[in-house]
């Protein structure tokens, strides 16, 4: 049986001032629901007003009780100073190492400060989505991946555990409307 997770109602959210709005979703267990749209039009914005790192102008956000959630960056910031393998990195997130594909293995042996952009992005993107969290955040979760990337990330998002959802924003029409149960337009 399927239960709301995130209800948006007439929100409208930025920074020193309103970026998108009013915009109002709902999201329920086991959805995939893709948010696409021109660049400025808001999307991120969204994502960082559902984790309290924008600000709500007006509107509500309804979350679940004990909604716990994963926010993977469009650009995940490499913390240079920090001394942390990759398999470190999940475990922080609380993912389990043997639920990253195959292909993810030598990441997780490697430290995040040798690591590529592109790696890091990959890593990040599957700590994400690997950790129990009940709302996985991802934006342009594509951004810097391979065919195989892609194709891992795909096999994830088709293996959805039905408690969880997914809130996903892409410039990528193709993988919305490939991953998504519905897609909101924003800024449209």
């Amino acid at each position: 049986m399927s239960y709301t997770l995130l209800e948006i109602a007439s929100m409208i959210a930025g920074y020193a001032r309103p970026v998108v709005g009013p915009i109002s979703l709902g999201l329920r267990a086991g959805e995939i629901l893709g948010l696409g749209g021109p660049n400025g039009a808001g999307k991120s914005t969204i994502l960082r007003a559902i984790t309290g790192r924008a600000h709500v102008f007006s509107g509500r956000i309804v979350r679940s009780d004990g909604l716990t959630i994963s926010h993977q960056w469009q650009r995940p910031e490499l913390p240079p100073e920090l001394a942390l393998l990759g398999r470190e990195l999940f475990s922080l997130t609380g993912a389990r190492p043997g639920d990253a594909p195959a292909m993810m293995k030598p990441l997780l042996t490697m430290p995040l400060r040798h690591m590529s952009g592109g790696q890091y992005q990959l890593l990040h993107t599957f700590a994400c989505m690997c950790s129990p969290c009940r709302l996985v955040l991802m934006d342009e979760p594509t951004n810097n991946l391979d065919g195989r990337a892609l194709d891992a990330l795909s096999a994830l998002l088709k293996k959805l555990d039905p408690g969880r959802a997914v809130l996903l924003v892409s410039h990528e029409k193709a993988f919305l409307e490939k991953h998504c149960t519905r897609i909101v337009e924003v800024g449209s």
